[in-house]
C-alpha cells in the first residue's frame, strides 16, 4: 500500500510534487542537518482522493494516529495533555508556493484544560491565553466557517477598550477575556462549542487545508499563475514552537540575497514576541533583520550560518522562515524564493559568475515575462517632486492610478477601464482580486516579506509596504499622511524600485532596459546580467526570431533589438493616410484603363516604402504580404457617407460613388469574406502591381550595393488552386522585371497558414509554396469560432473565471486545438517538401508559452513585435536547453 504520510525523515526536495514544496523543504533541511523541530507530511495524494470523494482515504486515519504516536515519544509529551500539551501547526504546502491563499491552523491540541498546563510549563500566562486566541480565531474561520472578520472587530474592540496600541500590549486577563468572546461566537455562528478533543482538531483542520486548494482565493491565484487545478495540496504537521514567548523568542523570514534587487546579503523581517504569521500578514511592522543581531547575536550568527547551508545546497535565493524560542533558533520552511525580475536575472548572473551554475542553468533560471516587466517605464527621476511618503520597496516598477481601498472598488473600477492603486493597512489574502486588478499596492504596515510583498512581487505587481506615515481609513475610503487627506480616486503615483509615494501622475521614462536595446547602453548590473542571458540565449536556440515590421522605422528598431529579419510586413499599412484617395480611385473605376491608371500611382510610393525596409534590413529576409484586409476598410464609414449624402443640399458626386461601392461591398462578416488571396484573383492587376513594386525596390537596393531578400507572402490560403494562380502571376512579373532591369530577381513565394483547412490540406499546399508562416491570429479565431474584436470583452473574463481555458487563446497558444494543427501543417509540409522553412507571424511569436510550443513543433523562426524581439529571443534559447536537458525552469 502506497503510504499518505511520510515523517520529515522520510523524505526530500525531490518529492516535492508528494509532499509539496513545505514537507520537501523541511525533509530536505533535516537531511541536511539543520534544527527542524519534528513532524510529518500528509501527502498530495491524500488530498486529490479527498477533493474527488469528499472524504479521506481509509487507511489515512491509522497512518496519522501511528505517525502522532511516534512524534508524541519523540516529544516525550501527548498532543493536548492538561499538565504540559503537545501542540501541533497544521500548514499546506502545495507544490508550486502559493503564499497566503491556503489554510493554517497553528496551536492545534490547546483546550480549556490544556490552558493553564501551559501557562504552567512556560511560566507566562499572558503566552498561554495568547496561544488558545490565535487557535481559537484560525480554527474558527478555517475550520469551522465562521467570518475571520468577526473576530478582527473583536480584537480591535478589545485593544480600543483598553487602549492598547496593538496585540502585544494586551494583558493575560484582556486575552483570558477575549477567549471568552471567540468562543461565543463560534457558538453563536455555528451552533456547535468549539471541540475540546484534540485528536478532533487534528482531523477537522487537516480537512480543512484539503479543503481549502478549492477555496476561491486560490483558484484566483492558480489561474493567475497557471498552476494546474489537479495537483492538491500537502498538509504539514508539525511540533509547535513558540516565538511569542515574551523577550528573547520572536519570528521572522530571511532571503540569502534581496528578492527585489538580487544583492548579495542576508534579508528579511523580524518581529519580537510573535509567531510566524504575524510577521507575513504585515500585523505590526517588522524590523530589519539585521537588527536581530544586536537583539540575539547568537541566534543571529546561527541563522547566517544555516543560510549559508542552504544557498550553498540549493544554488539558489532561498527563503526560509524561523522562530526563536527563548534563545533557541529553529526552522520552519525553506524554499527557492519569489524574486522580482530585476533579482532573477541579477541572481542568476551573481551565481554564474561565482561559479555555482553554469551560463545554461543561469538561462533557465530567468525568463521572457520577466524581460519584459523589465522593458516597462519607470518614473521620470527630474519629474518626481517631493514624495508624499515612503515605504518599503516591495517590487519594483512604476504605476499610475487613482487610489482605491478595498478589493471590491479595486476590481469594480479596473473592470471599467480605469487604473486604479490599492491602498490597504495591510492586505490578506482575501484581497486577491484587488492586487490582480490594481496597477500597484500600498500599504501602510508589513515589509518585504508580507503577504502583499510575497503575492505582488509573483505576479510582478508594483509594490510598497510600510508606508508607516499613511494613515489609512478603509471605511472612510480615505488616507491621512502628515494632515494631507488623500479622497478616494485620488491619482497616486507608485515607484517600487525606491519605494517612494507621490500625489498626481508621475511622468514615465525608459527603463535602462529599454536603453541598452536601443542605444547599446549598459548603465548597471542588471543590463549586464540581462545582456548576458541573451548572449547565452543566442548561442543556443535553434528558432530564428524575426519581427512583424511595416514601416523602415520600425525594421530599424527590429534590427537593433536582434530581430534577424522581417517575418511579416504588412503591405495595407502602406495604403492609408494620403494614399487612401488612390485606392478610392482603384476601387471606384468603371474601366480596366482608369483601374490601371490608380494603381500605376500606388506602384512607386510601394517600391519606396520597400526600398526603404529592405535597405534597413539589409542582407535579412523580409517576407512581404501582399494586400490582406476587405477593401471596404480603406472607404469611408458607411454610416457617416450616408448621413453626409442625405443632409447635403447637393450631394457631392464622389461621395455618392463612394456610399455606391460602400454598398455594393458591403458584407456581414467581411474578415470571412472577400479579403487576402481573394482579393488578388479577382481585382484585376492588384497582386501585379504589389509583386512589381516588390521587385524593382530589390532591383533598386542590388543597384545601390546592397543584398535584398525580399519573401512574398499569399494570405488566407484555402486550397493549393488559389496559391498556384497567384504564384504563375507573380512569377511573370518577376520575369518581367528581370528581362527589363537585366538584374536577376528570385524572390521566394510561401503563404499563411491561417485557416483550418490550409492547415489540413498542407501537404497539397507545399507543393506550391517554398515556404510557411502561421497566421495564428486568424487562426485561432477560425479555429475557435472567435471574432476576437468582439469575444475579447465580451464572455472572456467569465470564461477564464470559470475556468472554460486557463488563458486566453490570443494569448498563448492553444496547444490542444490550434497546436495539433500547427504540428499536422509541420509534418505533412515537410513530407512533400523536406527543406520547407516554416515559421510563425502572428502575436504569439512574441509570448513566451508559445515560442517554447513552437520550437517544440520544429518551426524555423518566430516573427513578433519588435518590442517583444528580446523576449522571443530569451525564450527561444531557453526552448532549446529545455529540450536538450528536461522542463524548463519557470
Amino acid at each position: 500500500m502506497v503510504p499518505y504520510v511520510y515523517d520529515f525523515t522520510e523524505g526530500s526536495r525531490s518529492m516535492a510534487a508528494l509532499l509539496g514544496g513545505k514537507g520537501a523543504g523541511l525533509a530536505e533541511m533535516a537531511r541536511l542537518g539543520l534544527p527542524v523541530p519534528p513532524g510529518f507530511t500528509v501527502t498530495t495524494e491524500a488530498c486529490r482522493v479527498f477533493l474527488t470523494t469528499g472524504a479521506e482515504p481509509p487507511s489515512l486515519a491509522g497512518e496519522l494516529a501511528d505517525h502522532l504516536a511516534a512524534l508524541e515519544a519523540s516529544a516525550g509529551r501527548r498532543l493536548g495533555q492538561p499538565d504540559d500539551p503537545l501542540l501541533l501547526s497544521v500548514r499546506s504546502g502545495a507544490r508550486f508556493s502559493m503564499p497566503g491563499m491556503m489554510e493554517t491552523v497553528l496551536d492545534v491540541g490547546l483546550t480549556d484544560a490544556g490552558v493553564a498546563g501551559l501557562a504552567k510549563v512556560s511560566g507566562s500566562d499572558r503566552f498561554a491565553w495568547d496561544s488558545y486566541r490565535r487557535l481559537l480565531q484560525m480554527f474558527g474561520s478555517t475550520v469551522m466557517g465562521v467570518d475571520a472578520e468577526l473576530f478582527e472587530r473583536a480584537l480591535a474592540r478589545l485593544k480600543e477598550f483598553v487602549g492598547a496600541p496593538d496585540d502585544v500590549s494586551l494583558s493575560a486577563s484582556d486575552l483570558a477575556e477575549l477567549t471568552v468572546t471567540y468562543k461565543a461566537l463560534i457558538r453563536d455562528v455555528t451552533g456547535e462549542e468549539f471541540p475540546q478533543d484534540p485528536a478532533e482538531q487534528l482531523r477537522r483542520a487537516v480537512r480543512a487545508v484539503f479543503a481549502s486548494w478549492n477555496g476561491e482565493r486560490a483558484r484566483l491565484y492558480r489561474r493567475r499563475a497557471h498552476i494546474p487545478d489537479d495537483l492538491g495540496t500537502a498538509v504539514t504537521v508539525q511540533r509547535m514552537v513558540f516565538g511569542n514567548l515574551g523577550a528573547g523568542s520572536g519570528s521572522g523570514v530571511a532571503f540569502t540575497r534581496d528578492p527585489a534587487t538580487g544583492r548579495r546579503g542576508a534579508y528579511g523581517d523580524y518581529l519580537p514576541d510573535a509567531q510566524g504569521e504575524d510577521v507575513v500578514a504585515g500585523v505590526r511592522n517588522t524590523v530589519p533583520l539585521a537588527d536581530l543581531e544586536d537583539i540575539d547575536p547568537i541566534a543571529y550568527g546561527q541563522l547566517m550560518g544555516h543560510l549559508r547551508v542552504l544557498e550553498q545546497h540549493y544554488r539558489d535565493l532561498c527563503d526560509v522562515e524561523f522562530t526563536i524560542e527563548r534563545g533557541t533558533l529553529w526552522m520552519l520552511q525553506t524554499r527557492v524564493g519569489q524574486r522580482t525580475a530585476e533579482a532573477a536575472f541579477t541572481i542568476a548572473a551573481a551565481l554564474a559568475d561565482e561559479g555555482r551554475i553554469d551560463a545554461d542553468e543561469a538561462l533557465t533560471r530567468v525568463g521572457g515575462e520577466g524581460l519584459a516587466r523589465l522593458m516597462f517605464p519607470r518614473f521620470d527621476a527630474s519629474a518626481t517632486g517631493e514624495p508624499l511618503a515612503h515605504g518599503v520597496p516591495a517590487s519594483p516598477g512604476a504605476a499610475v492610478g487613482a487610489a482605491v481601498f478595498d478589493s471590491a472598488a479595486a476590481v469594480r473600477r479596473a473592470a471599467a477601464g480605469e487604473r486604479v492603486i490599492l491602498v490597504r493597512e495591510e492586505t490578506t489574502p482575501d484581497d486577491l482580486p484587488g492586487m490582480v486588478a490594481a496597477q500597484a499596492v500600498l500599504t501602510a504596515r508589513g515589509g518585504k516579506t508580507s503577504h502583499a510583498a510575497v503575492v505582488a512581487r509573483g505576479m510582478g505587481k508594483v509594490c510598497v509596504c510600510g508606508a508607516e506615515r499613511l494613515t489609512v481609513d478603509a471605511r472612510g475610503r480615505r488616507l491621512v499622511v502628515d494632515g494631507v487627506v488623500v479622497e478616494e480616486g485620488t491619482v497616486l503615483s507608485v515607484d517600487g524600485t525606491d519605494g517612494a509615494v507621490y500625489a498626481g501622475a508621475v511622468p514615465l521614462t525608459d527603463s535602462a532596459v529599454m536603453r541598452y536595446f536601443e542605444t547599446g547602453e549598459q548603465a548597471d548590473g542588471v543590463v549586464e546580467a540581462v545582456a548576458g542571458a541573451l548572449r547565452r540565449a543566442d548561442q543556443v536556440r535553434r528558432l530564428e526570431v524575426r519581427a512583424n515590421a511595416d514601416t523602415p522605422e520600425d525594421a530599424a528598431r527590429a534590427r537593433r533589438f536582434g530581430a534577424q529579419g522581417i517575418g511579416l510586413c504588412r503591405t495595407e499599412h502602406m495604403f492609408l493616410g494620403e494614399r487612401r484617395r488612390l485606392v478610392e480611385a482603384m476601387i471606384l473605376a468603371h474601366t480596366d484603363a482608369e483601374r490601371a491608371a490608380a494603381l500605376d500611382a500606388l506602384l512607386p510610393l510601394q517600391r519606396a516604402d520597400f526600398v526603404g525596409i529592405l535597405t534597413a534590413m539589409d542582407g535579412m529576409p523580409v517576407t512581404i504580404r501582399l494586400l490582406d484586409p476587405p477593401l471596404h476598410e480603406f472607404l469611408p464609414d458607411r454610416t457617416e457617407l450616408a448621413v453626409r449624402v442625405a443632409t447635403a443640399k447637393q450631394p457631392d458626386p464622389h461621395d455618392v460613388a463612394l456610399l455606391d461601392a460602400v454598398e455594393r461591398m458591403h458584407e456581414r462578416n467581411p474578415m470571412l469574406g472577400l479579403r487576402g488571396v481573394r482579393l488578388g484573383l479577382v481585382v484585376p492587376g492588384l497582386v501585379a502591381m504589389q509583386v512589381r513594386a516588390i521587385a524593382e525596390a530589390v532591383v533598386a537596393c542590388r543597384s545601390a550595393g546592397g543584398q535584398p531578400r525580399a519573401e512574398i507572402m499569399v494570405p488566407l490560403i484555402a486550397t493549393v488552386e488559389e496559391l498556384r494562380l497567384v504564384r504563375e502571376e507573380v512569377e511573370r512579373v518577376l520575369a518581367e522585371v528581370s528581362q527589363a532591369s537585366g538584374v536577376g530577381v528570385d524572390c521566394p513565394v510561401g503563404t499563411m497558414i491561417e485557416l483550418p483547412r490550409a492547415a489540413l490540406t498542407a501537404g497539397d499546399i507545399a507543393a506550391v509554396a517554398e515556404f510557411f508562416s502561421f497566421g495564428t491570429n486568424d487562426l485561432t479565431q477560425t479555429t475557435w469560432g472567435f471574432s476576437r474584436d468582439d469575444v475579447e470583452a465580451a464572455f472572456f473574463s467569465a470564461y477564464l473565471a470559470k475556468g472554460v481555458f486557463p488563458v486566453s487563446p490570443f494569448e498563448t497558444i492553444d496547444r490542444q486545438g490550434v497546436g495539433r494543427l500547427v504540428e499536422s501543417a509541420v509534418a505533412e509540409g515537410r513530407a512533400v517538401r523536406p527543406g520547407l522553412t516554416i515559421g510563425v507571424c502572428g502575436e504569439h511569436g512574441g509570448d513566451p508559452a508559445s515560442v517554447r510550443f513552437f520550437h517544440d513543433a520544429g518551426l524555423d523562426y518566430v516573427s513578433c513585435s519588435p518590442f517583444r524581439v528580446p523576449v522571443a529571443r530569451l525564450e527561444a534559447g531557453r526552448a532549446a536547453l529545455a529540450a536538450d536537458e528536461g522542463p524548463v525552469t519557470l
